[in-house]
Parts: structure tokens; sequence; C-alpha cells
């Protein structure tokens, strides 16, 4: 496995067990105690292996000089929160697809526009006046498009060896050509909207839009943290009878502890009436699709042989080869759930426009999503990275462009601002990577 691979451990079997093939299953291994697991976590800091520490403290200092300078102090109100994570939820979203292909150092710039594609699709599906799909069969279309369009690429990178910059800044330029020629056609021409009381519209408008009850989301939060922590515990025991080192209970308790408390507030805040009129109350849809991806993506890469497969890959594509990996078709798939999560951004992002249009900027759109897996901590060299760094990135990206826009100030900052925000971060990654040594 390679050196920035994440991928569980195994336990050591000593050479003389292995060759008697008698090695004695090993003993139930004691939890670290609390000041060890904390020198522990200092040490690796110290040796470059940061984790999610910077982008951490980026999001708290975003947090306070916005809150400070904003006129009103309204950054932290509770409608402004619940705007920013709509806002940000395309950059996550499209951040998280993006961290695939990182992982095995290459890159996909088609997905600005490759996303749009998939959603155009669903939009014009479900137009009442023409096809009248019904809105679960538009996404379903919509998000198979993406996956093969995602295969197409995929291949020509993995199995033809093209450069995945090349490959995928030609399909940005066709995506947009194929987005354009699919916008011609309906009754909308150029502009198929969400908007109207027909149901399927409704359900795609919904996507960003709608909420749920105030009841709703305590109970989402409930079964999360019951089946986070519960994750939690199963882990720790099975590396304690595989004679792993495993964290002590009161660090355990403590994750499900901040865990609670972050999304107990998230609920709070989501459940504050933000209406100025009337009643808008409840956990925003987008945030639960976020939630969704978020949580299935870390279960592929931290918890499966394909996410171990695709770290070694990042680490060292010799090595994984002669381990006897399939690395062509580790790639392929990469490229397809890139293109699989593309398609489910895209679908946010039509709703958040209520509908689609000609003058998608899928151009920047890619280099947001780049920029959040970077900022949030993935590795531009391959091989490090989580899900949960796009979702950190793109809060960061989304924080900038609020904080901005309450200040009045005009996009040319915001670009300035967020350019310095990602080369500090490449630095960052750059040191690390020399203090972890060769």
């Amino acid at each position: 496995m390679a050196r920035h691979g994440t991928a569980p451990e195994t336990a050591p079997v000593t050479a003389a067990g292995a060759a008697t093939g008698d090695a004695e299953a090993p003993s139930l291994a004691p939890a670290q105690s609390t000041g060890d697991y904390l020198r522990g976590q200092l040490t690796r800091i110290r040796s470059g292996g940061s984790g999610m520490l910077p982008v951490v403290v980026g999001l708290a200092i975003i947090t306070v000089v916005f809150q400070v300078i904003s006129p009103g102090h309204v950054f932290l109100s509770a409608g402004n929160i619940v705007n920013l994570f709509l806002q940000s939820a395309v950059f996550m979203t499209l951040a998280m697809g993006e961290i695939f292909v990182l992982l095995l150092g290459e890159i996909d710039l088609s997905i600005g526009y490759l996303g749009p594609v998939g959603a155009v699709i669903a939009v014009q599906l479900v137009q009442p006046a023409t096809t009248g799909w019904p809105w679960w069969a538009a996404i379903v279309v919509a998000l198979v498009a993406s996956a093969l369009l995602g295969a197409v690429q995929g291949v020509l990178i993995a199995w033809l060896r093209l450069p995945s910059f090349i490959v995928t800044l030609g399909g940005l330029l066709v995506f947009n050509g194929v987005l354009l020629i699919i916008l011609s056609y309906g009754p909308f021409s150029g502009y198929p909207s969400l908007s109207g009381n027909d149901g399927n519209l409704r359900a795609l408008y919904d996507l960003m839009w709608g909420h749920t009850t105030p009841l709703i989301g305590w109970l989402a939060l409930i079964a999360v943290v019951g089946v986070a922590g519960t994750s939690l515990v199963l882990r720790t025991a099975r590396r304690r009878r595989s004679g792993l080192v495993a964290p002590p209970v009161t660090v355990t308790v403590a994750k499900i502890a901040a865990l609670a408390a972050v999304g107990a507030a998230v609920v709070a805040v989501c459940n504050v009436n933000r209406a100025a009129i009337g009643t808008l109350a409840g956990v925003p849809w987008a945030i639960f699709i976020v939630l969704g991806v978020l949580a299935a993506w870390t279960f592929l890469l931290q918890r499966t042989r394909f996410g171990r497969y695709v770290y070694a890959i990042g680490g060292s594509p010799e090595a994984a080869r002669r381990a006897g990996i399939n690395v062509q078709r580790i790639r392929t798939l990469c490229f397809v759930l890139s293109a699989l999560t593309a398609g489910i951004a895209g679908l946010l992002y039509a709703s958040y426009l209520g509908g689609m249009s000609n003058n998608v900027n899928g151009g920047q759109l890619v280099l947001y999503a780049v920029a959040a897996a970077v900022i949030g901590g993935t590795s531009l060299f391959g091989g490090r990275g989580k899900a949960a760094h796009g979702v950190l990135g793109g809060l960061v990206i989304g924080g900038i462009y609020n904080g901005m826009y309450l200040q009045g100030l005009q996009v040319q900052w915001e670009f300035i601002v967020t350019g310095l925000v990602l080369v500090a971060a490449v630095l960052v990654d750059a040191l690390s990577r020399r203090a972890g040594g060769p």
C-alpha cells in the first residue's frame, strides 16, 4: 500500500507463524490511553500529516471574520447559514466526484458541463408539454447518461492511456456543445423551466428548495448519530480483536458527542423560521442529498476493497499493478463515479436555478470543484484524500462567496480570494509531503 493511502491496516503475522501455518490468533489489544493518543496525533501533525486541521481552522477564521465585518453581523444568522449551505451544495457534490480521479493523480475537467448535460436531460424529460416523464425516471436516465459519458472518458484514459487532462478538456468542450443541442429541443427552446404546478417539475425543483418538517430533521439526526456511533464502536472493537492499536474509549465517545452536537446545531438552525412572511423552517433536502453522497463515498473509499485499490494506485500505479490490481478497471470506475456524482450535482444546480439555460458556466464550476477538493485536503499528487475533503472545501468556497456578497463586494474579489486560498492549500500539501519524507 502506498505511503499516503488511508486504507485500514491489517493485523501483522509473524514469519514463523506464516511458515508453519499455525500462527496464533492475535490477542485482544488494549486501547491506547488518551494521553498516548493525543501525543500520537501531535506527532503526526508535526510530521506533515495535518489532515483536515488546516481547512477546519480556515473555516473558523472565515466564520469569525465575516461575522464581525458583515453588516448587522448577519453571517451567522439562521437564514444566512441555510443559504450558505444551499450555495455550497453544488460545489461540495462536484468536489466529492472530482476526488475519485484526484486520488489516482488524474484530473477531470469535464464535470462542469457533464453534470449540466445530465441535468438538462432530466429537466427536458419532465416537461408536461412534451414527454411528461415521472421525475424519478428522469433522474435515473440523467444519472445513467452521466455515468456512461464518464465511462467513455475512463476507457480512453485507462485503456488507451491518453492524458486525462486532454481527454477531459475535450470532454468539457464536447459536453458544452451537447448541452446546447439538448436545450434547443422542447417548448422552451434554450430555457426549460422547473416552475409551475406540475408535480414532476416541483419534485426536481424541491431537490434544492424543498425541506423537511422540523420533526423529521430531529428524527434523521437521531438515526445518523446512532448509525455513525455504532459504526465507530464496532470499528474500534474490530481493531482490538485484530491485535491493532485502538483509540481510547474517551476519544470514541468524544467523536460521537461532537457529531451529535454539530448535527443538533445544524438541525436547530434549519428549524428556525427563515421567512419574513409566513413560515419557512426545516432541513433542506439538499443537505440530506449531500450527506447521503458523503456517506456512500466515504464507505466506498474507506471500507471496501475498491477503496484500498484506489489509494494503492494513487500512491504507486506500478506497485499496484504488480500486486495484481486491475489498474485499468479501477481507473475507469473512478471516472464513472466522478461523472455519476457530477450528474447529482447537475440536478442540484438545475434545481437551484429553477431550470436550465444556455449560459451555464461549466468552466467556473469545474475550477471550483477542483479548488474545493484541494482546499479541503485532497492531494493533487494522488493517494491522499477523503470524500469529506470535498464537503469542507466546498464550505470554504461557499463561505467566501457568501461573506463577500454580504459585504457588497464584486465578483472579482471572490475570484482573487478563492485563488489565494487554493494556492495556500497546495502549498500546505507540498510542505506536508516534504515533511513526511520521500
